[in-house]
């Protein structure tokens, strides 16, 4: 649904509402500028602006295209800025368009919504009003204080990112059976997106404050310097960010690899064990399977099982007794010579 908010902003930085497009192009004539602020616009509601105020129909394409990257267009009469607005919240990242167009006298402005489904300049009425003796140079100084609210909250965004890898870090030292990987890949993903658009951003930041556009006046070079080095800033943490993500996965996977070594040593001494003992009981069984069925004393005579059957049996206890002797030397010797004897 298409919501609108005109405004004019007098000399001295009162910011008064105007009912409509129309008051809004009329008090333009006078002195003070005008704000035209659109939240979720059809195009034809912009096309109204392309001949009062000279806005390129390409640049209205692109306020309705919600698939682009950030950029700055200058042209006769305005200078269009495509800007993005991070917002994080749930596990989800979510990148949003703002859209101004920034003319002598007058600053059109388009949002969409974030992730709440609210205007993201719902609340920028609020600080054009506190912030009016800035407001009041020229639509300039107004641009300045949108985009700066916009970047505060790309820093929100970011604060978050941050610690979703503080706790995935956490995670895998405390508790490395539930972490699952995919997360730091879906971080990994936004933090690649914050990444693409504050480049894109401070490219733009830099032709500002080249002065490459003539609707922005040197004075208000400085405030916009500002924004630049926010910027600037937020793209070396995406990065430091970045390679905390492929550390945390080496870690994880370095984890889960020891963890692995650890049960396959557990299982290869548990089947040493088995085979150690199968060694020694081999021999004694092949006894126990001949002389089980009566052969000893059928061979010392019937008479005499009471001395055969334990005689039989003190044999077994000496060669089992021979037999582990027998194999702890042979390991002794091999453990002496090393892994390549």
């Amino acid at each position: 649904m298409t919501d609108a908010r005109f405004y004019h902003i007098a000399k001295d930085g009162t910011l008064t509402q105007l009912a409509s497009l129309e008051n809004a192009l009329e008090v333009m004539k006078g002195d003070g500028y005008i704000w035209l602020d659109y939240y979720q616009p059809k195009k034809e509601d912009l096309s109204l602006l392309i001949e009062p105020l000279g806005l390129h129909p390409l640049s209205i394409e692109d306020c309705v295209d919600e698939n682009q990257i950030p950029k700055i267009d200058d042209y006769p009469r305005n200078t269009f800025i495509l800007f993005n607005a991070f917002h994080y919240t749930q596990g989800t990242l979510s990148v949003t368009e703002v859209d101004a167009f920034l003319g002598r006298n007058f600053l059109v402005t388009v949002s969409s919504h974030n992730s709440h489904n609210q205007s993201l300049l719902r609340n920028i009425q609020r600080s054009v009003e506190n912030e009016s003796e800035s407001a009041k140079h020229g639509p300039a100084f107004l641009l300045h204080i949108i985009l700066d609210q916009v970047v505060d909250e790309k820093f929100l965004a970011i604060e978050a990112l941050e610690e979703k890898l503080n706790e995935g870090e956490e995670m895998i030292l405390s508790n490395l059976e539930r972490f699952e990987p995919s997360a730091l890949m879906h971080l990994r993903r936004d933090l690649l997106a914050v990444r693409k658009s504050l480049f894109h951003e401070r490219e733009i930041l830099v032709k500002i404050c080249r002065k490459d556009s003539p609707f922005i006046p040197d004075k208000a070079i400085y405030h916009y310097r500002d924004i630049y080095d926010h910027l600037s800033k937020f793209f070396e943490l995406t990065e430091s960010y970045r390679d905390l993500v492929t550390s945390l996965m080496e870690m994880y996977l370095s984890m889960l690899n020891n963890q692995m070594t650890k049960v396959a040593n557990e299982t290869n001494i548990i089947v040493r064990r088995l085979t150690f003992i199968t060694t020694i009981f081999m021999p004694l069984t092949l006894l126990a399977g001949i002389g089980g069925m009566s052969e000893w004393s059928m061979m010392t005579g019937s008479q005499n099982w009471r001395i055969a059957y334990p005689a039989f049996l003190l044999a077994m206890v000496v060669i089992g007794a021979l037999n582990y002797f027998f194999i702890k030397w042979i390991e002794k010797n091999r453990s002496k010579k090393g892994p390549g004897g």
